[in-house]
């Protein structure tokens, strides 16, 4: 992969990822305290939508930097092109290359944001500071594994049918689809994936937002779906669902269109 591609995809990345944090952050926060523990309305309802905003406008561009930049170049360097029963194997792996790298970044961010989105009257700075001197560093990692086994199922069904659907469609038409067609084929890619993932991040918000000292807060994931299951019953396991969906139809076709059309645009 040339430099210049690189350098296309990492800024085309975190355009994007600025663009859908921010526009649905709203959608986001009710997603959020509908899986909190303590319910919807004790976690603010419909309150302070915006709590933890900061927190995210900070950690969007380079998340979404790093995953595209990690994406392209595994994926420049597997196999690819006319073995197209290849293709979503090399996406899939790809994907999961991103996401880990992107999570790094992600998940400190993510749990400042999450814990003020149920808490919207302390500011950001001080759950950071909080979390730090409770925690420390570690605190702010909490929920990398849940939120990698969360992300990685996730990315193995988005981006595999996302390009899938951007193939299929530049066949029917017998040119490579604009990029409001790949932000179509984004939302349909990304609602389905977030239906389907839901439960991983029902367990990942609570481990999340989890008390020093709890079970919830060692990070087992498969603990944490059991205690909802035995508590909530499926309709637990599938908290938020119709917020998730939606913010994600709506992010996929915000993210990857913004993100081809960037990217042509810069290269």
């Amino acid at each position: 992969m040339e430099p210049r591609e690189s350098w296309a995809a990492l800024a085309a990345g975190g355009v994007a990822g600025v663009c859908v944090d921010l526009i649905l952050f709203p959608l986001d926060t009710v997603k959020t305290r509908l899986q909190s523990p303590q319910g919807f309305r004790k976690a603010g309802g419909f309150r302070g939508i915006y709590a933890g905003v900061p927190s995210t406008a900070i950690g969007s561009f380079p998340n979404a930097a790093a995953f595209f930049i990690t994406y392209e170049n595994v994926k420049s360097v597997l196999p690819h092109g006319s073995s197209s029963y290849l293709s979503p194997a090399t996406h899939m792996v790809a994907a999961s290359f991103g996401e880990v790298v992107a999570c790094l970044i992600r998940v400190p961010s993510e749990v400042v944001k999450q814990r003020a989105q149920v808490s919207p009257s302390s500011s950001t700075l001080r759950i950071l500071s909080q979390t730090l001197y409770h925690e420390g560093i570690q605190g702010l990692y909490r929920g990398y594994k849940s939120t990698v086994l969360r992300e990685i199922p996730f990315s193995l069904v988005q981006f595999p049918l996302w390009e899938s659907l951007k193939d299929l469609w530049s066949w029917k038409q017998g040119h490579v689809v604009d990029s409001w067609q790949s932000a179509v084929c984004g939302a349909f890619a990304g609602g389905f994936a977030a239906a389907v993932t839901t439960p991983l991040d029902v367990a990942k918000t609570r481990i999340m937002l989890a008390k020093a000292g709890s079970s919830n807060a060692s990070g087992n994931v498969l603990a944490a779906l059991g205690d909802i299951w035995r508590t909530q019953g499926l309709s637990g396991l599938f908290a938020g669902v119709v917020p998730r969906m939606a913010a994600i139809s709506l992010g996929g076709f915000i993210f990857l269109g913004t993100y081809e059309k960037t990217r042509q645009l810069l290269l």
